[in-house]
């Protein structure tokens, strides 16, 4: 049994792949709803239209998640919890910037986004947790595709191996 973190990046499908894994029947804490509705989040920052989350409260509220069962918690911090696994969703830098778009993201945020993902932030942070770290590139692949990966990764059936497969940084005078 294990808890496994569904991280990345926002607009690499998170919340998609989660959906498309709660239809198949997998339990997946929304970690986002979770920190609302349990007082987690800090000020409001404006500018960049989004709040703090305090990390450390969040982590021991959620001490235990997993034992006994199989648990997937999803949210672009859920790698700071205290997972078995983690995965992280990528996404091309053009593909993510025109989903970010999508959804009304200022050009700020697109590039603060987009910056991020190149740099491989979640990957790296991941990496500090010291539990096993997968990538999935969902730039050309939709939720029931990768929610069939996920599902691999969680049970352990299939040739999935923890460690970096996306490099980005190629796009980066593109972008910057």
């Amino acid at each position: 049994m294990a808890l496994v973190a569904l991280t990345g990046t926002p607009g690499t499908g998170k919340t998609s792949v989660a959906g498309e894994l709660r239809l198949r029947g997998h339990e997946v804490l929304d970690l986002n709803g979770y920190a609302a509705e349990n007082d987690l989040l800090g000020e409001r920052d404006e500018a960049r239209d989004t709040s703090d989350v305090d990390v450390d409260a969040l982590r021991d509220s959620l001490a235990g998640l997993g034992k006994g069962r199989n648990v997937v918690a999803e949210g672009h911090l859920a790698h700071f919890l205290d997972c078995d696994k983690i995965v992280v969703l990528r996404c091309h830098p053009d593909a993510l910037a025109a989903r970010l778009r999508a959804r009304g993201y200022a050009e700020g945020k697109v590039s603060e986004n987009v910056a991020a993902e190149i740099l491989d932030v979640i990957f790296c942070e991941s990496l500090e947790s010291g539990a096993p770290v997968y990538e999935i590139d969902t730039t050309s692949s939709g939720p029931a595709s990768v929610a069939e990966t996920v599902e691999g990764i969680m049970t352990g059936k299939g040739n999935y191996a923890p460690g970096k497969g996306t490099d980005w940084s190629g796009e980066m005078e593109k972008w910057f």
